[in-house]
């Protein structure tokens, strides 16, 4: 414990579509320390997996690094895209070269959003002589199985012509034959950590084009064709790979992209799919941390029934009951079942919003609220000590 205070660790993820983790830790803690001086803070920012990984582990460590040479957004336009580096080990975040966020809300297309520029980031962290990657899933604006990603790593998906593919799900019924034989050979000392909540196999209507296409711009037609196109796929690959990827738990996430890399997961020195939370946390210290806390801070921006799937703010309460640590939990927006699924875990849960308001209004309301709901709660804890926690 801090002389005459707690011990506050603040470990949010993003509120998405309005502040980093970063900028979440900072406004917490600055909400908190306006009530309570005299308690010691120490900023752990988090994320599942998805969009703000890369910035939540940067806080803890590590350089960002741009491809020497443009990579490709779901379109295939240029962009410059970016990874972190710590040591021998790379971050990559699919969002950032792959994500919905790279595209207004009228350029959604679901049928030609291709994981290529992802693929070309984590080449090029291999090419730089990284051996230990770590790719964070989330956030994406594909559904093409992977096969853009697979492609920058030496796969070949042909028509019945022998010609290459156009990228996106939706040529894929056009697929004839896949070619894995020039996979780059570095893939052998590469050991691969997919970061991802999702549990959706890769085809039917918990599939990946049935339960995430309509975000990423399809429409019930296209959903059909995506599944469709996915099964055909999926019957080719595990021809070719003599084993079965469809059925996997999480072969459906980022549009199919866990499918592919499940493909080829012995082609790497090594491959495991792991909760995006828990990657993060170890990324990050934060279980020595919490070792040493007296409350822990969490939150997003909304709270409800999904938390309980491998979310963040449920990641904290998970090891903060367990450790006997208070935790609090902030969200954007709170429903009854995000409250109750953090409650079974003893984490309270306080909303940020003071008034009615629409999502625009709360996106741009920037730090401000977030920072006034965590003095309220430091205000209630109101006596220096642990005993005030307790």
């Amino acid at each position: 414990m801090a002389a005459g205070g707690l011990q506050v660790l603040v470990a949010p993820d993003s509120f998405k579509g309005s502040l980093d983790p970063l900028q979440v830790a900072r406004a917490l803690a600055e909400g908190w320390r306006r009530a309570r001086p005299l308690d010691e803070i120490r900023l752990i920012p988090l994320a599942d997996g998805g969009e703000g990984t890369l910035e939540a582990v940067k806080a803890s460590g590590g350089e960002w690094l741009e491809l020497p040479v443009h990579a490709r957004d779901p379109l295939g336009r240029p962009l410059r895209a970016t990874f972190l580096r710590r040591g021998d080990q790379a971050i990559v975040e699919m969002a950032s070269a792959s994500g919905l966020s790279r595209l207004a809300p009228g350029e959604r297309d679901a049928m030609a959003a291709s994981t290529l520029g992802t693929g070309q980031v984590l080449a090029a962290a291999i090419g730089l002589g990284v051996r230990e990657v770590v790719i964070g899933l989330g956030g994406s604006a594909t559904t093409d199985g992977g096969t853009g990603l697979l492609t920058a790593l030496g796969a070949r998906f042909l028509d019945d012509a022998g010609k290459d593919l156009p990228p996106g799900g939706g040529a894929l019924d056009r697929l004839a034959a896949i070619e894995l034989d020039e996979l780059s050979p570095v893939l052998a000392e590469v050991k691969l950590t997919v970061a991802s909540d999702v549990t959706n196999p890769l085809l039917g209507e918990r599939g990946a084009a049935a339960t995430y296409g309509p975000q990423k711009g399809a429409d019930d037609e296209q959903v059909s064709r995506l599944d469709t196109n996915l099964a055909h796929y999926a019957d080719l690959l595990e021809q070719v790979v003599g084993r079965s990827v469809r059925d996997q738990a999480g072969s459906g996430a980022a549009g199919g992209t866990t499918a592919g890399l499940l493909a080829i997961a012995d082609r790497f020195a090594s491959f495991e799919v792991r909760p995006g939370v828990d990657v993060v946390m170890e990324l990050t210290g934060f279980d020595g941390a919490l070792a040493t806390s007296d409350v822990v801070l969490t939150g997003e921006g909304r709270i409800d029934a999904q938390t309980a799937f491998g979310k963040t703010a449920m990641g904290v309460a998970r090891r903060a009951g367990a450790s006997g640590v208070a935790c609090i939990c902030f969200g954007g927006g709170v429903l009854p079942e995000g409250i109750a699924a953090l409650a079974e875990h003893g984490a309270v849960v306080m909303p940020v919003t003071e008034r009615p308001m629409s999502l625009e209004e709360a996106l741009a309301a920037g730090p401000h609220p977030l920072q006034r709901a965590a003095e309220r709660v430091a205000r209630l804890v109101g006596l220096p000590g642990r005993q005030a926690a307790g």
